[in-house]
């Protein structure tokens, strides 16, 4: 039986998401996806006259094509793909997989060369086009949220079909407010950051980039951050798993970092370029249903009163002039069930334990 949340989805990302016209091109791109869902975005396009383009991806043939990655090899990979980018006006993504460490085999060597070549098209992407990137869920994704596969799957159909407009005035009055904000000040378990966010804009994402959707982004200016965070949200990069990430800052640089038995490891993604040791992202999660972390940054990152700092790549929206292969956001939640923790914007108190006190926040607070 066919499940009509896969209709309503493919319409969202479609109507609302990247908001396609008559005669607009998109390319969607299926990673390990059902084909109901590639039909149902074919077909939502389409009733837009908007003119759909498809490419289909298996993450084993990935993991074969990054383990012996060649320099050359990815160049003409990434010429023919940013040729092809640039030919569409909007990019909807759709990621499954049943494994999400099949790559944490592939030498940091070969992922670090794919990375550099495949960063100029993912930078048109983001730039250039609308775009919508989401998770497709699965057994395994439903095995790290500590739920049952039926469970999970409605936890994500509820997650990603919010009503993203009710929480807009909200976020447009968080995005103020940081917009006016020199000093930040965040402070909690193994945490005491100072940074300062002048003169960068905020941004509201509300369901028309990431889906599920839920934040408020800037970035430090570059050489500002000083203290240390310790990041109680379990994450994964480069398929390799990762807990209670610890970073200390001097002049805005990671100068030092701990992860228990996988510190090596740790070092050696911020060791990939000079970007990689400063932060390109600062965010505050607001998605009210999102509440535990399942290492899976789309939904982990909007985390109701959470925040994540960012190691590597500032996005041009918001940019504080880092650049890296690297873009990780690393994720702490300061809800009081995680320990609690404040947030001062220029020695104003404005959330405490992921409460925001500001009246026109109020919404945000689920």
């Amino acid at each position: 039986m066919h499940d009509t949340r896969i209709d309503a989805l493919a319409r969202q990302l479609v109507s609302y998401s990247t908001s396609l016209k008559k005669g607009e091109k998109v390319l969607i791109d299926l990673f390990d996806v059902p084909d109901a869902m590639g039909l149902a975005l074919i077909r939502a396009a389409r009733a837009k006259g908007a003119l759909p383009f498809v490419r289909v991806h298996q993450a084993r043939l990935t993991r074969e094509l990054l383990k012996g990655a060649e320099d050359g090899q990815y160049a003409i990979m990434s010429k023919h793909l940013l040729a092809e980018m640039r030919d569409m006006d909007a990019y909807i993504a759709i990621r499954g997989g049943t494994n999400i460490a099949e790559t944490s085999d592939v030498p940091a060597e070969r992922m670090q060369l794919a990375m550099k070549h495949l960063r100029p098209v993912l930078d048109y992407r983001v730039k250039k086009t609308k775009w919508s990137v989401l998770r497709w869920p699965s057994p395994s994704m439903a095995q790290q949220a500590g739920m049952s596969t039926e469970a999970f799957e409605d936890f994500y159909f509820k997650v990603c079909l919010l009503d993203y407009k009710a929480l807009i005035p909200a976020m447009n009055a968080l995005r103020k407010l940081m917009d006016k904000t020199d000093r930040v000040e965040i402070t909690g378990p193994g945490t005491d950051l100072k940074f300062s966010i002048k003169d960068i804009p905020a941004i509201v994402c509300g369901g028309c980039f990431n889906v599920p959707d839920g934040e408020v982004f800037t970035a430090p200016v570059r050489d500002s951050v000083e203290g240390y965070v310790t990041h109680n949200a379990p994450t994964i990069y480069q398929g390799i798993a990762f807990d209670g990430i610890r970073l200390e800052f001097s002049k805005g640089r990671v100068v030092k970092a701990e992860a228990g038995s996988k510190t090596q490891a740790l070092n050696k993604i911020l060791d990939t370029d000079e970007g990689a040791r400063y932060i390109g992202e600062f965010a505050l999660g607001v998605h009210p249903l999102i509440l535990e972390p399942m290492r899976d940054i789309l939904f982990d990152e909007k985390i109701a009163g959470s925040f994540h700092f960012t190691p590597g790549q500032a996005y041009e929206d918001a940019d504080n002039g880092n650049r890296s292969q690297v873009h990780w956001d690393m994720v702490n939640i300061q809800r009081k069930d995680y320990g609690g923790g404040e947030i001062r914007f220029d020695g104003k108190l404005i959330r405490k334990d992921g409460i925001f006190l500001p009246k026109t926040l109020a919404k945000l607070n689920g």
